[in-house]
Order: C-alpha cells, then sequence, then structure tokens
C-alpha cells in the first residue's frame, strides 16, 4: 500500500490552452519551470473538463461530480448547500483544504438561510467558499459597467494596489487591466486594439506574482507544517482581459501567432448552436487577423509570466523541503479558442476549448517509474478529488465522488480497465444562444462523449448532433453529424451517453458499504412478511414471538 502524501499544491490557471505550454509541444512558448516539473512528473495527454465554463467545471473539480450531478452548470448557479467539497472529504483525513485565487464559486444563501446557518460562522464560510478555508478569494474580474459591478465584494487585489500607492478607485480597471497610449492618456485593456502595450501596473504587482506571493506566505507562515494541507492556487490569468506588464507584452509578436485551425467549411450549413455562437462579438472579433496578432502575443506573455512565476514557487518549495512530501498538480478550468474554428473564449467542445493541460508530480518512491513520462489513458478533471482523497490516506466515497483515482497510473499500473468515454456539458440557457437558436431554457444544453478517436456532441431541442473523427481528421474541421456512413458510431457514443445519464449519482447520504450492512437484517428484526408458519426460516429468528398454549414454536 502506497504510502500518503503530506501535503497538495493543487495549482490551477485560467483559460490555459493545453497546446500552450513548450512541453505540450508549442513551437514559440518557452515554459521550463512547468516542463522541469513534467520531467520530475507524469503529464497526461487526454485530460478534459466537465464543462468549458469557469464555474460549473470548477464545481466539478471541487465536487468530484459530473455537472448534472452537482446542478452548478453555469457561472453564478449556486452550488447547492449540501453538495461535498474536496475540504470535506480531506478534513475527514487530518487535511486542511485552503484558497489562494480563484474559485468562481457562487454560494447557496436561499439553502443555507433555510438551515438557519450564518454565512460567517465556521461552517457557513465554508459551505461559502466550496470546502476551503480561505487565505485570499481572488475571481479575478473587479469591473464594472452601467448596472454596477460585475463582482460586488470588495476587492482583495485592489486593496493590495491601493497599499502599494496605485492612486485609484478602481485598481484593477485603471492598472493592471489598463495601458497607457501614445499621449499618455489611460485606455481600457479591454480593447484589442490596444493590448500590445504594457499593462499600466509593475510586474512584480500585476495579478500573477501577486498571488504568487500570497501562495509563499502561505508555505512560509509560522506553523505551516503542523498540520497536514491541500493549497488550491487558483491563477486568474491568462484569462482575458489579454493585458499583460513589461517585458512580458513585447516577448512575442505576429510572427509567433499560429495559423487559426479553421475551414471555409465550417461554415457552410453549420449546426445551428456552432453557427450561433460563430455570430457572437468575441468569435467576430477573434476571426479578424489583427485582432489575433494582437491579442495572442499578449496571451504568450501572460503564459511567460505564470511560468516564470512557476520557477519562482518551486524554488521556495525546494528551499523548504517541500518538494519531498508535497504533490503538486498543475492544470487549468478549460482553454482558449483563440480564433480557431472561428470562435473565440471557451463555451464548446472542440479540443482547444475542452482539453485540459494536467501534470502531476506525484513525491512518493512508487511514482518513480512513471517520472517524466506521459499517460493517454482518458482522464477527466473530476479523477482529481478522488486522487487527492486517495493520496492523503482516505477511502474514496464512490457513492458520492464520481471520478477515478490516478494514483494507479501516477505508479504505473496498467490501464486496461480504465474508462473508454469521457462526458463534458455545457449550459447556455442564459445566453443570447438560446434565444437566437429558440430553445428553452431546459433545451439549452449540449453534451458531449468522446472515446479518444471518435467525438459526439449531442444537443437537446431536437437538434441533429455534431460529430468528428480526430483520426482522420484531428483538427475537428469536419462535422459527420448528418452523414448517414457514420449512423452506427454514432449510435454507439449515443448508447454511452444514455448510460451515463442512468448512472446512479444522487444516492449520496448513504454508501454501499452501509446498503451492505443493511441487506437481510430486517428479518431479525422482527419482519416476518410472507411466511406461513415459521419453517421457512432459521429458528432463532423467531424466537422473540410469544409461546403460547397450543403453539408450536
Amino acid at each position: 500500500m502506497p504510502r500518503t502524501v503530506r501535503n497538495i499544491l493543487f495549482i490551477m490557471f485560467d483559460q490555459l490552452r493545453w497546446d500552450y505550454l513548450s512541453c505540450t509541444g508549442h513551437p514559440h512558448l518557452q515554459t521550463p519551470h512547468l516542463d522541469r516539473l513534467a520531467s520530475k512528473g507524469l503529464r497526461f495527454t487526454n485530460a478534459y473538463v466537465q464543462s468549458p465554463i469557469c464555474g460549473s467545471s470548477r464545481m466539478s473539480f471541487y465536487t468530484g461530480r459530473y455537472v448534472q450531478s452537482h446542478g452548478a452548470q453555469r457561472n453564478n448557479f449556486p452550488l447547492k448547500v449540501g453538495e461535498l467539497t474536496l475540504g470535506d472529504h480531506l478534513r475527514e483525513v487530518g487535511m486542511d483544504a485552503f484558497l489562494v485565487g480563484k474559485t468562481h464559486m457562487e454560494a447557496d444563501a436561499k439553502g443555507l438561510e433555510r438551515l438557519g446557518i450564518a454565512p460567517d460562522s465556521l461552517i457557513g464560510a465554508r459551505v461559502s467558499e466550496c470546502g476551503f478555508d480561505v487565505v485570499v478569494r481572488d475571481d479575478g474580474l473587479w469591473t464594472e459597467g452601467p448596472d454596477g459591478a460585475y463582482d460586488p465584494r470588495p476587492s482583495p487585489y485592489n486593496e493590495y494596489l491601493a497599499a502599494k500607492g496605485y492612486n485609484s478607485r478602481n485598481g484593477w480597471t485603471e492598472h493592471a487591466n489598463a495601458v497607457t497610449l501614445e499621449d499618455g492618456e489611460i485606455t481600457s485593456g479591454w480593447f484589442m486594439k490596444y493590448i500590445d502595450r504594457p499593462a499600466n501596473v509593475a510586474e512584480e504587482d500585476s495579478e500573477t506574482p501577486w498571488l504568487t506571493s500570497r501562495a509563499i506566505d502561505f508555505l512560509t507562515e509560522p506553523g505551516r507544517d503542523d498540520h497536514r494541507w491541500l493549497c488550491h492556487l487558483s491563477y486568474i490569468k491568462p484569462h482575458w482581459p489579454y493585458v499583460v506588464p513589461a517585458p512580458y507584452n513585447t516577448m512575442y509578436g505576429p510572427g509567433q501567432v499560429l495559423p487559426p485551425v479553421r475551414s471555409d467549411d465550417e461554415k457552410r450549413d453549420p449546426h445551428p448552436v456552432f453557427d450561433a455562437y460563430m455570430q457572437t462579438l468575441v468569435a467576430r472579433s477573434f476571426s479578424r487577423q489583427e485582432v489575433r496578432e494582437k491579442a495572442i502575443p499578449s496571451y504568450m506573455g501572460l503564459i511567460k509570466q505564470a511560468d516564470d512565476q512557476m520557477g519562482r514557487l518551486f524554488a521556495e518549495l525546494e528551499r523548504a523541503g517541500r518538494m519531498e512530501d508535497t504533490m503538486i498538480v498543475v492544470t487549468s478550468d478549460h482553454g482558449d479558442y483563440l480564433g480557431d474554428h472561428w470562435l473565440g473564449e471557451k463555451n464548446f467542445f472542440h479540443d482547444c476549448s475542452v482539453k485540459i493541460p494536467l501534470i502531476i508530480y506525484d513525491p512518493r518512491p512508487e511514482a518513480d517509474f512513471t517520472r517524466g513520462q506521459t499517460c493517454d489513458a482518458l482522464v477527466e478533471a473530476i479523477d482529481l478529488a478522488a486522487t487527492f482523497i486517495e493520496a492523503a490516506g482516505g477511502e474514496i466515497p464512490s457513492h458520492i465522488v464520481e471520478g477515478r483515482t490516478l494514483n494507479g497510473l501516477l505508479h504505473g499500473k496498467s490501464s486496461e480497465n480504465w474508462r473508454n468515454v469521457v462526458i463534458s456539458e455545457m449550459d447556455y440557457s442564459t445566453t443570447p444562444i438560446a434565444e437566437r437558436v429558440g430553445v428553452t431554457h431546459r433545451d439549452a444544453r449540449l453534451f458531449m462523449a468522446f472515446d479518444g478517436r471518435w467525438k459526439l456532441v449531442h444537443a437537446e431541442g431536437g437538434m441533429p448532433p455534431m460529430f468528428f473523427d480526430l483520426q482522420s481528421d484531428p483538427e475537428e474541421l469536419i462535422d459527420l453529424g448528418r452523414d448517414p456512413a457514420y449512423e452506427s458510431e454514432r449510435a454507439r457514443l449515443y448508447e454511452h451517453l444514455h448510460a451515463w445519464a442512468r448512472r446512479l449519482s444522487q444516492r449520496t447520504a448513504i454508501s454501499d458499504r452501509e446498503l451492505d450492512a443493511m441487506s437481510g437484517k430486517f428479518l431479525r428484526r422482527g419482519i416476518l412478511l410472507g411466511l406461513f408458519d415459521g419453517s421457512e426460516v432459521p429458528q432463532e429468528n423467531l424466537s422473540t414471538i410469544p409461546a403460547r398454549p397450543g403453539n408450536n414454536v
């Protein structure tokens, strides 16, 4: 039995594409610190999120459950008050769970009120913060508009900037995500016309170094080694706005922008939902080469800055001796289209959106066999919860956590009985897409089933599927969803999707072991239904029946 890990450092970048690291094959981006971690650990080449949306994807990471199970199907959808999270599971085995950065979690305020749980109590705070004890929470969008602030909570990052002497009402808007024009005017970093200019903030005060510093403060706090911990270090970048401080804004240029993966054929009779997404403002913007030549070098600069901060963080771990007992995981909550398939943002199921980087460094000797290798098994985001629980010394509650542990793969064990299909979901009910397509809230849902070669995208509302063969069409340019020649393959994946929909996912209050203990016990507790004269069962089960004259018992 492998020994347990003492600590877990769970690092997540927001909107980091799987293929924008040098260790995953990008020809221009150099990410030596993440590459070094991959050389010491195992890199998974087929890792997929449960939803290509920040909030719903993250809730699956934190609960180990599919989106359909936890119900937080889109950003700002509350996570039900009864859902168990990583913090709940890990505390049972003596490991604390802390947050440094983003969760995009919306608390179930009505549920807390119904149960009489005060949000500022210990339990209320943990339920409101997705099970974590908060070191600092920053979801990264401190923007404002005519109807007010996107996030009405106080901004810890703005407080930091103010303490550093940035004289502004909203430092996120006026400094970290703003640029200076030639005439000295400050303008918004939302305007992609200007994002090749440096952010109006010192590099060391920008968001990624700021969160790294908060993580180092956490690691070096006196008494930190007194208790085992999981630290979820959750970065805001390289999520938009695509603004990066000097010198990272000039490290890449149009010459390092890869050609877009797209085809004019994708616009000919497209799937209705895909067509609607191609009509969005962000999609039309990223379809312009001049936008890609501005945005993508900045996106690459944000990733390069992130890798440099990983070097700083890993050096601190090595100095403190924590590399010897800390499992380190690096991943992302989803990708970014960047103009591929005529789209921007995420929100759909091509690999550039739904596939993620995943590197796991396991310090245990059992992982020596796989160091520096890659694993092609189909992995889901929900697998991390199961992996962490087991690595911490717990028993995975399979009636709650739907993911599979990756510890066996990390330790070189066979993946013969591994899953053969991954599932992802998306709810677009609150978007203009639903109205454009003409579906109700209940029908504004998409499901992906992918077996490593064939990818099925099912749309509710009576629409046809999309279907791709990634063996002959690895760039996912040819939709075979309405081609009769592929009906049998589509039917096969639909059967997988139907089997997944029939899974037992809501019986979370009682485990299989408890069911086993209950099975067949009623007879021994006086429930004698169906007996004719008592001879059908062992006599000891009838020992409490009163004996009267004439009673043969």
